[in-house]
């Protein structure tokens, strides 16, 4: 399985993703090529060799010959995806990705997701950041990412159009919501949006399987960073385990007092939302009571919506949450 590694020692950005590909091999030009099949004309790319701490990486710049004061919402962003010839894998997670932000801007600001109004992560070079990143992924038929704990600074306020907020940002904190993340005492915003998107949307998890290393890259951002190296690294190649595994959580409820003909309707509900397993267990409670016990496996990302569910439909207010390990072995 040709698998891809994130290793964020030193953070990561769109543009530090699209770099690490140019350097472990992307064409520059077959990368502009893609890119040009998007409904946006005033833009170039350009690729640079740079050294950070004596190690040689490559910088990725998107060029825009005109500032733009457009600010898009979703709808604005999906249009101009849609609106492509890009291939239609491309397309899908491309949309994914900014859709997860938009949940995140969303829940930041109290708004709906139609309503949100991407400022920094509109801009036409977070937009090819973040195609560009999707479009390499695609290039190298990579079938499964992993990444090593998303390292966010601290104690730093930035500037945005927004004013200045706190390091990590506040839709970049949501948006890394249930996935590993390492605090550094350091004055940099060293995960950013778009990033952390883009990991979390594709990602299997931080588990950094066997693999048959092919290609290395290194990218790079505009900040150097005293006495640390301001790089991406990126590994590919094949995997050679015949079982991987990733992390889900798992959902328990006691329930003693609800109609036995309502599980069968909450298994099949929950399935829908995107778990990934469900099953009611006979168990015997306190004061030697009978009771059912309801175990949900999931995904990290559908656990919200399976527990607003939950809350409503079965008739405990206690639910025992915990992560685990699921690992599966290839047929």
């Amino acid at each position: 399985m040709k698998t891809l590694y994130f290793d964020t020692f030193s953070g990561i950005s769109g543009d530090m993703i699209v770099a690490a590909f140019i350097n472990a091999g992307m064409e520059l030009d077959i990368l502009k090529n893609e890119l040009l099949k998007l409904p946006i004309k005033e833009f170039d790319i350009q690729a640079s060799t740079v050294k950070r701490n004596s190690i040689s990486a490559t910088k990725f710049d998107v060029i825009i010959p005109h500032h733009e004061h457009v600010h898009r919402n979703l709808a604005d962003v999906y249009e101009i995806i849609d609106s492509s010839s890009l291939n239609d894998k491309v397309k899908r997670d491309s949309k994914k990705i900014f859709y997860n932000i938009a949940v995140a801007e969303a829940k930041v600001h109290n708004v709906d997701v139609e309503k949100v109004r991407f400022h920094e992560v509109g801009a036409i070079d977070s937009i090819i950041d973040v195609i560009g990143a999707v479009i390499c992924i695609d290039y190298f038929k990579i079938e499964k990412i992993t990444s090593s704990p998303l390292r966010v600074g601290s104690n730093v306020l930035i500037k945005t159009q927004h004013g200045e907020i706190p390091v990590p940002a506040p839709a970049t904190a949501e948006i890394l919501k249930n996935y590993p993340v390492k605090i550094i005492d350091l004055p940099y915003e060293l995960t950013t949006p778009t990033a952390a998107a883009i990991v979390t949307t594709l990602s299997k998890g931080t588990l950094f399987s066997n693999m048959v290393i092919e290609k290395i890259g290194y990218g790079t951002g505009s900040i150097e960073i005293p006495n640390l190296p301001n790089l991406l690294r990126i590994f590919t190649g094949e995997t050679c385990d015949q079982q991987y595994q990733e992390e889900v959580l798992v959902i328990e409820a006691n329930i003693n007092d609800m109609d036995t003909q309502n599980y069968q309707n909450i298994i099949e509900k929950v399935l829908s939302l995107g778990a990934t397993d469900a099953f009611i267990t006979k168990v015997i409670m306190k004061k030697e009571k009978t009771g059912m016990l309801l175990t949900i496996i999931t995904p990290n990302e559908k656990i919200y919506s399976i527990i607003e569910y939950l809350h409503i439909n079965i008739t405990t207010s206690e639910l025992i949450i915990h992560s685990a390990q699921r690992k599966i072995i290839r047929r």
